[in-house]
């Protein structure tokens, strides 16, 4: 097994590998950006941001020998003195009040040839601030739990309205039932009437 999770070994060999890494931070440091595959932005970063560190310990030494030991340091990686040049004397002060994070990556989506994810690296400037990632507009569970309750708590009065509504219909019932005998009754009463009527006229 393969235990190598924290870098990117590229699909080439380790002598393949270093030099694609020295070319690419040439190119960054002359150029200040370069747009590649994301897969080699993030081998590069860590990559660049040690020779960065190197120019910021070379210009904080007082001691000739020692500037010079750390600019080799660099040249072995980087294998162009131009570029270790540009960095060592001209670019080490954009970085001086800066603790880290030299470099910054853009995701630029899929190449159109073979679809590979592309980004843009760059380095970051001395008077950038940054910039704040954008809230997501989410909603919290806590936020979700309390529209659910107040529709439980509107459900339960129209349950309950429901059962006395259901409780009231048959005791309607029973006080409709006790008038069909009590009309019941008026008709003999009724019929009893005409035939007293009768009696007397025969009397």
């Amino acid at each position: 097994m393969r235990h190598r999770v924290h870098r990117q070994s590229l699909g080439v060999t380790r002598e393949h590998r270093a030099a694609m890494l020295a070319n690419m931070s040439a190119s960054l440091i002359t150029h200040g950006r370069i747009k590649t595959t994301i897969t080699k932005a993030k081998a590069l970063r860590p990559f660049i941001e040690k020779i960065v560190t190197k120019a910021k310990k070379s210009a904080a030494k007082t001691e000739k020998k020692d500037k010079l030991h750390l600019r080799r340091l660099a040249m072995a990686d980087v294998r162009d003195e131009a570029a270790i040049s540009l960095l060592f004397d001209e670019k080490v002060s954009e970085f001086e009040n800066r603790p880290g994070g030299y470099t910054r990556i853009y995701k630029l989506g899929p190449r159109k040839g073979d679809a590979a994810e592309m980004a843009l690296i760059e380095f970051v400037k001395a008077d950038d601030p940054g910039y704040k990632k954008p809230k997501k507009k989410g909603v919290s569970k806590a936020k979700k739990a309390a529209p659910a309750a107040e529709a439980a708590v509107e459900e339960a009065p129209a349950e309950v309205e429901a059962t006395a509504a259901v409780e009231e219909a048959p005791a309607e019932e029973v006080e409709t039932e006790p008038e069909a005998p009590a009309a019941a009754a008026e008709a003999p009463a009724a019929e009893e009437a005409p035939a007293a009527e009768d009696e007397e006229k025969k009397a």
